[in-house]
């Protein structure tokens, strides 16, 4: 697999990096030979404690390392935890900050614009804080927002994670089976609610929901409605309610005490996507999270104090935990709330424009959205601050990469990601001292020990394909699930593949440029003639065709061996006509292999996603199956599905 070169960082780049000064710091005091972000990488697989120690020291961490144990040693995996004497606040470490800064800048499509500044922060936190406490709040509870992505939200988690209790949430276009879902299992005491949002101009109304939620979800004591849309109340509610600024109350903020917690105490629950069940409830705990972020955004990406750095992300998404960690690094957040294409598509070029951002992170979605639109950045905005453009979510193809480069900004450091809520940060990362190559990713992330497995457990060569796999522990490994007291979900979920080893589900290869490509969930890869291609592989060639705006490919079952369909989303009022279907397959054949051509394409209205946009490949090789799909709710338009039920074409 070929891949060109797309950058590589100027001199000056690499020199005034927080890269270089972390490969200094370790190489003057812990012993690192190396200068190269590869040997870096390496050195810090082999010496974790010595690694996440230095991580620590770099990060400037607020608390006490406890004695010189930075691991309790346990043999098993999923038992074992790197400073097990340790104490801090996450909240202390994220709200170090108390000046006339902006912490906060805060867009709602065309609607809303707001700034925090970061003593407004603290004072905020400080008050939600103090009202948690006076409604009963204590260590261990959870209290849960059904929210958007807006400053409300940050401060209701931060002052939940302040005072010991644990923060869940999801995003508001949730129905109401997909927030029971989670809400169900974890038995908030306290729900932050938004009354409704806005979307693509028009407004959603979410009283009812939060009405049905809290009706249904017993444990929940109090409502506190964080006005957005100002809709008001909602109608019969059974539980005691009040707007946020009632909940923050007037006068003077109260002083914020940070309690220091043990390393390994619980801050936060994610939810998987769910789309093979009930979502799994994911226990994160606040030294990890608070570490491998700090390893993340400093070293990874490179942000500096007072960067304005923006995420686009939803509340039901890792990425709102790791992109709310930017705080840590004293830095600006920047959130979006609304559909990004609207009121125009270059509406974040405008934001990134307007408000001197820095780091402009996205999904490969919307990348993949805008390779296929006008929008031109290069031509239309200056983009005089952006330094990095973060991607991650799914695979970001090669066209998508080249865009970057070609119609953003040629001097950008493309730094495409990969990990999941599983983690609550990335297996696979850029960084900001090595080239970018189109189509891949530039390494594994540090202190992430990465195989390349192939089925019976051996390493894979370089241009091979196999399982992501991580065979010694890392920081933000997760705690539990909730209420798997004796582990055997998590076993079952990440440990049962490879003995005492963590398998992730993603299929891999590494490149020459000790780069990785991903090509798929190992659970969608197709298998046609005992022949195993992973999905990313089609798409990429696919992307390349003018007249195809998306594509999903599955296998079905066929003839005692497994063939490949492909259905495709076409421009408007195009059809898939028999020269259509050669010219892709012969893109196919001519940049992939022959065994990568599909059996069978079809034309459908459009592919089904989570609400993270994710495609769920096997939520609908379970659709043309006949199979039942669990949990519909985690899908973005569900009613996608049914476009694939009872195909003739797949009948023959």
């Amino acid at each position: 697999m070929s891949h060109d070169l797309l950058w590589t960082p100027s001199r000056e780049r690499i020199d005034n990096s927080n890269a270089t000064r972390f490969i200094n710091l370790v190489r003057e005091s812990r012993g690192f030979p190396g200068s190269t972000f590869q040997e870096l990488w390496k050195w810090s697989t082999e010496n974790p404690s010595v690694f996440w120690d230095a991580v620590w020291d770099f990060g400037d961490i607020i608390g006490e390392k406890g004695s010189a144990r930075i691991s309790n040693g346990a043999e098993k995996f999923w038992e074992h935890r790197y400073f097990p004497d340790a104490t801090l606040n996450f909240a202390e470490n994220l709200l170090k900050r108390r000046d006339n800064a902006p912490a906060l800048i805060f867009w709602g499509e065309e609607k809303v614009r707001r700034i925090y500044l970061w003593k407004d922060l603290h004072d905020a936190v400080a008050k939600a804080a103090a009202a948690l406490r006076s409604f009963g709040v204590q260590k261990g509870d959870i209290v849960s927002g059904y929210v958007a992505n807006m400053p409300e939200t940050t401060i209701a988690a931060l002052a939940t994670i302040s005072i010991g209790a644990i923060w869940t949430s999801c995003s508001p276009d949730f129905g109401i089976q997909g927030a029971l879902d989670r809400f169900g299992q974890v038995k908030p005491k306290i729900l932050f609610a938004v009354d409704g949002y806005y979307y693509k101009g028009k407004i959603f109304n979410n009283l009812e929901k939060i009405k049905s939620v809290v009706d249904t979800v017993q444990s929940i004591e109090k409502t506190i409605i964080i006005p957005y849309i100002d809709a008001g109340y909602p109608a019969g509610h059974r539980t005691e309610l009040c707007f946020f600024a009632d909940f923050l109350g007037d006068g003077p903020a109260p002083e914020l005490v940070f309690e220091r917690f043990p390393f390994n105490y619980p801050i936060y629950i994610l939810f998987t996507s769910g789309t093979t069940g009930v979502p799994k409830c994911i226990v994160h705990g606040a030294g990890g999270t608070l570490l491998q972020h700090k390893k993340e955004q400093l070293i990874h990406c490179d942000i500096k104090p007072d960067d304005r750095v923006f995420y686009f992300t939803t509340c039901s998404w890792m990425m709102w935990n790791w992109a709310t960690s930017i705080l840590a690094q004293n830095a600006t957040l920047m959130q979006y709330e609304g559909l990004p294409l609207y009121p125009k598509p270059d509406i974040l070029f405008d934001m990134a424009d307007e408000c001197g951002m820095t780091f402009f992170g996205t999904s490969a979605k919307y990348l993949d959205t805008l390779v296929k639109s006008d929008v031109c950045p290069l031509e239309t905005h200056k983009l005089a601050k952006l330094k990095t453009v973060g991607s991650t979510g799914s695979p970001l193809c090669a066209e998508a990469c080249e865009f970057v480069y070609k119609k953003i900004k040629k001097d950008v450091h493309l730094n495409s990601f990969s990990g999941g809520t599983d983690i609550v940060s990335s297996f696979v990362m850029g960084n900001p001292i090595s080239p970018v190559y189109s189509g891949e990713m530039q390494g594994f992330g540090l202190g992430m020990n990465v195989k390349v497995y192939g089925p019976d457990k051996t390493e894979m060569p370089i241009g091979e394909q196999g399982e992501l796999t991580c065979i010694t522990p890392f920081a933000s490994q997760p705690l539990q699930f909730w209420g798997d007291i004796e582990n055997k979900k998590l076993i079952a979920s990440y440990f049962n593949k490879f003995e005492n080893c963590w398998c992730h589900g993603d299929w891999i290869e590494q490149t020459e440029h000790d780069g990785v490509f991903i090509s798929g969930r190992a659970d969608a890869v197709l298998n046609p003639s005992g022949v195993r291609i992973g999905t990313a592989e089609i798409y990429t060639q696919v992307q390349k065709v003018e007249e195809v705006v998306d594509c999903i490919a599955v296998g079905q079952q066929w003839e005692n061996d497994e063939r490949i369909i492909l259905f495709v989303v076409l421009k408007p009022d195009l059809e898939l006509t028999d020269e259509l279907k050669k010219k892709i397959c012969t893109v196919i054949r001519e940049n992939a292999t022959p065994r990568h051509v599909p059996s069978k394409i079809i034309k459908v209205r459009g592919v089904p996603k989570t609400n993270n946009g994710k495609i769920v490949e096997l939520a609908v090789k379970n659709v043309i199956h006949g199979r039942e799909v669990i949990n519909k709710e985690s899908i973005e338009d569900p009613s996608l599905l049914d476009d694939f039920r009872d195909l003739s074409e797949l009948k023959f």
